[in-house]
């Protein structure tokens, strides 16, 4: 469905199906009950919400502008899978956004990340004030280094000012994250990301 950040044919139709059955009960509540039973594997809504979000960012305006850095203007217009995911993004954040507000901390947390990449869409922009809402929350109470990474990320691309809501932790990563990216620019070349092949692998 998914490979190497790579969008197929397969992948959108999976997609619109793990949108259609969030919301259905067996899913939404499932196995939230198990508890410390079953430790180290998380809920079924969890997961769908965390495939979801990594595809989403698979699809994202960075991944587009890297795609057009490397292959071209074209790029976009040539990879038609790519472009059929980008388009329902709309419908697959409309099944996101009610587990915004599930009872369980987890699944708020992934439906969040899982519809901050969803969010690019021109359509959805009005919907960011809501996400802003969440993502404060998530800052708040969330020790997830990725999430909160793509949590912070997100709030810096919409324009605002996060400095009140970072903590020593997400400091010490971006400070990190800066000193890698002046090692590897050091030693030239393009490190900007993107494919070692031309897609699908």
């Amino acid at each position: 469905m998914t490979h190497q950040n790579t969008i197929y044919e397969a992948t959108v139709p999976v997609a619109l199906y793990v949108a259609a059955i969030l919301n259905q009960p067996d899913i939404t509540a499932g196995d939230f009950d198990l508890g410390t039973a079953v430790p180290s594997r998380r809920p079924t809504l969890v997961r769908l919400l965390a495939w979801l979000s990594d595809t989403a960012y698979d699809a994202d305006d960075e991944c587009v502008a890297i795609g057009e850095r490397h292959y071209g203007e074209r790029f976009l217009h040539e990879y038609e899978e790519l472009r059929a995911f980008r388009d329902l993004r709309p419908a697959i954040f409309s099944a996101v956004q009610p587990l915004l507000g599930h009872e369980s901390a987890d699944a708020r947390e992934a439906a969040l990340v899982a519809a901050i990449p969803l969010a690019e869409h021109p359509l959805l922009a009005e919907h960011r004030g809501e996400l802003v809402d969440h993502a404060r929350r998530l800052l708040a109470s969330s020790t997830d280094r990725q999430n909160r990474d793509r949590v912070l990320d997100a709030l810096k691309a919409w324009g605002h000012d996060t400095s009140d809501l970072e903590n020593a932790a997400d400091v010490a990563a971006r400070e990190r994250h800066a000193r890698l990216r002046a090692e590897r620019a050091s030693w030239g070349g393009d490190w900007t990301g993107g494919y070692s092949e031309d897609p699908p692998f």
